[in-house]
C-alpha cells in the first residue's frame, strides 16, 4: 500500500472521530440557538418598538458587516482583555450562534413578509389575535418558503465549523493540522480533511432535497384544497 494511502487509512477514524465529538455537536447546537435567536430578531425587526427595532438592525448589521474569523477571535482573544474569559468550545459556540442569528433572521423575515396581508385579514376575520394568525396561519406558510435558504445555512455552518480550529476547538481540520505538524504530509491529510466535510454536506444536501420534496408536495396538496 502507498504511503500516502497507508496515511489516510490511519488519520481517518481521528478525523471522523473529531468531526463525530465536536463539528456535528457544534454545528447543530449553534444552528439551532442561533434559529431561536434569529426568530426573535426578525419579530422584533417586524413588530417591535422602535429602540428594539433600532438595536436588533445594528447587530445585524455588524454581524453581517464583519467576517466569522474576526467575530472569533473578538470572542475569544479579544474579551479576556475586559475580564471575560471562555472555553474554546462556548467561544464558538457563542461566534457561531449570533452569525446564524443574524444572517438568518433575514432569511425568517423576508419568509413572513412574503405572505400576502390577505391571509392575515382571512385570520382577523375568524376572531384570531396577532399572535394566533402567526401561530396558525402565517407561520406555517412563511416555513416552506424559508426551509430552502435555512437548510444552505446549515450546510454553510458546518463548513465553516472549521474556523474553529483557529481558537483551538479540536474539530476536523484542528485534528488534521495536528497529524500533519507530526507527518510532514499537510496535504494529503487535508485533503482526507476536505473529503470528510464533503461527505457530511452531500449527506445533508440529500436530506435537504427531500425536505424540500416534502414541503413542495405540502404546498400543492393545500393548493388544492383551496
Amino acid at each position: 500500500m502507498p504511503g500516502w494511502l497507508q496515511l489516510m487509512a490511519d488519520s481517518f477514524w481521528p478525523l471522523l472521530q473529531a468531526g463525530l465529538k465536536f463539528t456535528v455537536p457544534l454545528t447543530l447546537l449553534s444552528f439551532a440557538a442561533g434559529l431561536a435567536l434569529a426568530f426573535v430578531v426578525a419579530l422584533i425587526r417586524l413588530f417591535g418598538p422602535r429602540p428594539l427595532v433600532l438595536l436588533v438592525r445594528f447587530y445585524v448589521w455588524l454581524v453581517r458587516g464583519t467576517p466569522l474569523l474576526v467575530q472569533l477571535f473578538v470572542i475569544f482573544y479579544g474579551l479576556p482583555t475586559l475580564g471575560i474569559v471562555l472555553d474554546p468550545l462556548p467561544a464558538a459556540l457563542i461566534g457561531f450562534t449570533l452569525n446564524v442569528g443574524a444572517y438568518n433572521s433575514e432569511v425568517i423575515r423576508a419568509a413572513i413578509e412574503s405572505i400576502p396581508k390577505g391571509q392575515w385579514e382571512a385570520a382577523y376575520s375568524l376572531s384570531m389575535t396577532r399572535a394566533q394568525a402567526m401561530r396558525r396561519t402565517v407561520l406555517p406558510q412563511a416555513a416552506r418558503v424559508a426551509v430552502p435558504p435555512l437548510a444552505n445555512s446549515f450546510i454553510s455552518l458546518v463548513k465553516d465549523t472549521s474556523l474553529a480550529a483557529v481558537i483551538t476547538v479540536p474539530e476536523v481540520f484542528q485534528a488534521a493540522q495536528r497529524i500533519a505538524a507530526v507527518t510532514y504530509e499537510p496535504l494529503v491529510l487535508y485533503l482526507e480533511a476536505a473529503l470528510i466535510y464533503l461527505v457530511f454536506c452531500s449527506v445533508l444536501s440529500a436530506l435537504q432535497s427531500r425536505l424540500e420534496r416534502r414541503y413542495g408536495q405540502h404546498a400543492v396538496f393545500a393548493g388544492r384544497l383551496r
